[in-house]
C-alpha cells in the first residue's frame, strides 16, 4: 500500500509538472510536439536506454585510445558543491587537458548543495536529466533506486569500456561491494580516496596545562579522570583564575567518542557494532554503553563537564574553544588540533587511546581510509544519448595521476611533479587555508577518482599540515581501530521502514542520554528503557541491518 501511494503520488507530482510547463510555453507563444516528449537535446530517452552500447556502431566514436569521438561531443554533467564554492574547479588542468585531447565538451551544471533538496526533488519528478551526475551528495541509495527508470545499469558499459574502472574494482573487492546494488547491478561509479587516515577522530589533550600542574598524559580512563579533575579544581592555564577552565564541552550533546574506551565506536551513525562471529550489536542498549554513560554522568556531576554541553550551539563552543585571551577547553576528540583550537592549537597534541577498564584501546576509523570508498561518485543517465562515450571519458578520471588532480588541484599549479615520479602539494597562495585552495581547484571529496596502494606510494604529502597531517597522527592509533558496520546497500522496502523506526527511536535514545548523563538514574530506568527500545521496533530494526549486512558480506 505504501509503494502504490508513492508512486501515485509521484505520477502525480511528474503530471503537475508537465502541466504547468506546457502551460507556460504556451503562454510564451511556443509549441512543442506531443510526441517530444521524453527528449533532450541528444536524442530520446526511449532510444539511449535501449542499447547502452549502440554507439559502438557509431563512426565518430573510438573504442579505444585518443580522441573519444571523432567531432566534438557535448555532454552535460551535473554536480553539487557546498554553500557557494561555483565552477573555479572547471579551470582544473587534468579537465582542460582532457577536453581538449578526447573531443568531449563539458557542459557543467554546478547546484549548491545549500537548496539541493528541494531542487532534486523537482528533477526527479519531471523525469529531466543531464547526462552524467557526480558525487555522492547528489543523489542518494533511496533516490537512484526509487528512480532506477532515469538510470542506466553500468555493469556492461565498464567492462567494454572503462579498463581503469575495471581494474580498480578487481583490486579493490570492496569497492564493488559498496556499489552493487540489491539486485546485482552497478547503477553508479564510487571512488577511493588517496592517503586518508585510518582514524576518525582522536583524543586530543592540551599538553601545556599538563606540564603547568605537573602531570603525565593519561592512558587509562582513572588516569583521565584524574587528570580532567585537576584540569577543573586548578589553574591549569596560568591566568590567575581557576575557575575559567573547561575539561570537556560540547554542542548540542556530548560526542559519543567519548565512549571509545568502553568499545564504542560509530564512525557511519547507524548506532550498531559489527561483533567478530558477525553478528552486530545495537550499543545505545548495551551494556558498555550503560557503563559509558554513568562514567559521563560522573564528569558531569563533577563539574568537568560544561554545563552548557548540552544546550549551547556551535558558535558558542567555538567561541570557548578559541577564546582570544587564553585556552579554556582542556580535552575532547577531533581530527587535529589546529581544525578546533585555532592560535592555541600548538598547546594540543594527539595522545594514544585511552584504555577502557578491560585494558584495551578503541578507535572509530575504517582500516580502508575513513570515507575513503564511497558509491554514487558517477551516475549515468538515460538520457545520455552517447553512453559509451561518457564510459569512456568517466573512464580517464580513474587513474592515479587524474584522481590526485581531482582530489587537491591540477598538475603545474596545487601539485608539483618531480623527475623521480613522485608528486609533492605546492603552497596555497598567501591569507588561502590549503583545505580551500583543493576545494577551489577541484572536485575534492566529490567524484570519481581511484589511487591504488602502489601510486600512493609516489604522492608525499606535508607532515604538519592539512590531509598529511592526519594521515601522520592516525598513526598513533594503529592496531586499535575498529571494525565500523558498512555503508551497506538497504532495499527499497528497507528504506522504507527503517526511517519510521530510525526517527522515533533515535529521538528517545538521545532524550534518555542526556537525561542520564545530566540527572544520573540509568540503573534505575534502564530495564523500563530497553522495553521501550523493543517496543518502538528495535528488533525489527536490527533484522533490516543484519540482513544487509549480510547480502554485503557474500558479495
Amino acid at each position: 500500500m505504501k509503494k502504490e501511494v508513492k508512486a501515485k503520488g509521484k505520477k502525480l507530482v511528474s503530471m503537475l509538472l508537465v502541466f504547468v510547463l506546457a502551460f507556460a510555453l504556451v503562454g510564451c507563444g511556443k509549441e512543442k510536439p506531443a510526441d517530444n516528449a521524453g527528449k533532450n537535446n541528444a536524442g530520446t530517452k526511449e532510444n539511449a536506454a535501449e542499447s547502452p552500447d549502440s554507439g559502438s556502431a557509431d563512426s565518430n566514436f573510438n573504442q579505444t585510445g585518443m580522441p573519444i569521438a571523432k567531432e566534438p561531443v557535448t555532454l552535460k554533467v551535473l554536480t553539487t558543491r557546498w554553500g557557494n564554492m561555483g565552477d573555479s574547479f572547471a579551470k582544473n588542468e587534468f579537465l582542460t587537458d582532457l577536453e581538449a585531447k578526447s573531443n568531449v565538451k563539458i557542459e557543467w551544471q554546478v547546484k549548491s548543495l545549500n537548496d539541493w533538496n528541494e531542487q532534486k526533488g523537482i528533477m526527479l519528478a519531471s523525469g529531466e536529466l543531464p547526462d552524467i551526475i557526480f558525487g555522492f551528495q547528489t543523489f542518494n541509495d533511496s533516490d537512484i533506486m526509487n528512480n532506477l527508470d532515469l538510470f542506466l545499469p553500468l555493469n556492461e558499459l565498464i567492462s567494454k569500456y572503462m579498463p581503469n574502472y575495471s581494474k580498480a574494482l578487481e583490486e579493490m573487492p570492496d569497492l564493488k561491494k559498496l556499489t552493487t546494488f540489491p539486485d546485482g547491478n552497478m547503477y553508479s561509479m564510487g571512488k577511493n580516496l588517496p592517503l586518508r587516515p585510518t582514524a576518525c577522530n582522536q583524543p586530543i589533550i592540551n599538553k601545556k596545562w599538563l606540564d603547568n600542574l605537573g602531570l603525565q598524559v593519561p592512558t587509562t580512563l582513572d588516569e583521565l579522570y584524574n587528570v580532567l579533575k585537576a584540569f577543573k579544581d586548578k589553574d591549569a592555564n596560568g591566568n590567575g583564575d581557576p575557575n575559567d577552565e573547561i575539561p570537556i564541552s560540547g554542542a548540542k550533546g556530548l560526542s559519543m567518542d567519548l565512549l571509545n574506551s568502553f568499545g564504542i565506536t560509530d564512525i557511519n551513525g547507524y548506532k550498531v557494532m559489527v561483533n567478530s562471529d558477525n553478528s552486530l550489536t545495537y550499543y545505545p542498549a548495551s551494556e558498555a554503553y550503560k557503563e559509558g554513560i554513568k562514567w559521563l554522568n560522573k564528569l558531569y556531576s563533577e563539574g568537568i563537564i560544561d554545563k552548557e554541553a548540552f544546550t549551547q550551539d556551535d558558535s558558542m563552543l567555538s567561541a570557548k574553544r578559541q577564546d582570544p585571551d587564553v585556552a579554556r577547553v582542556g580535552f575532547e576528540y577531533a581530527w587535529t588540533p589546529d581544525s578546533n583550537f585555532g592560535k592555541w592549537s600548538s598547546e594540543y597534541e594527539v595522545i594514544a587511546p585511552i584504555k577502557g577498564y578491560d585494558g584495551k584501546q578503541y578507535t572509530g576509523g575504517d582500516p580502508n581510509g575513513v570515507s575513503s570508498i564511497m558509491r554514487n561518485e558517477v551516475l549515468i543517465t538515460k538520457y545520455c544519448q552517447n553512453p559509451e562515450v561518457a564510459a569512456r571519458w568517466v573512464d580517464e578520471f580513474y587513474t592515479g595521476e587524474a584522481s590526485i588532480q581531482n582530489f587537491w588541484g591540477g598538475i603545474g599549479t596545487v601539485i608539483a611533479k618531480h623527475d623521480d615520479g613522485t608528486y609533492t602539494l605546492n603552497d596555497p597562495p598567501a591569507g588561502t587555508s590549503a583545505d580551500a585552495w583543493y576545494w577551489d581547484s577541484s572536485l575534492r571529496d566529490f567524484g570519481p577518482k581511484y589511487v591504488s596502494k602502489e601510486f600512493e606510494k609516489k604522492i608525499i604529502l606535508s607532515s604538519n599540515s592539512g590531509d598529511g597531517l592526519k594521515v601522520t597522527l592516525s598513526k598513533i592509533a594503529e592496531g586499535t581501530i575498529t571494525t565500523p558496520y558498512p555503508n551497506v546497500m538497504f532495499t527499497n522496502e528497507e528504506n522504507e521502514e527503517r526511517p519510521t523506526i530510525t526517527t522515533d527511536i533515535d529521538k528517545y535514545v538521545e532524550s534518555t542520554r542526556a537525561h542520564w548523563i545530566t540527572e544520573g538514574g540509568i540503573d534505575k530506568g534502564w530495564d523500563e528503557y530497553v522495553k521501550q527500545l523493543n517496543t518502538m521496533g528495535l528488533e525489527e530494526l536490527m533484522k533490516i541491518y543484519q540482513e544487509a549486512y549480510d547480502r554485503y558480506s557474500k558479495q
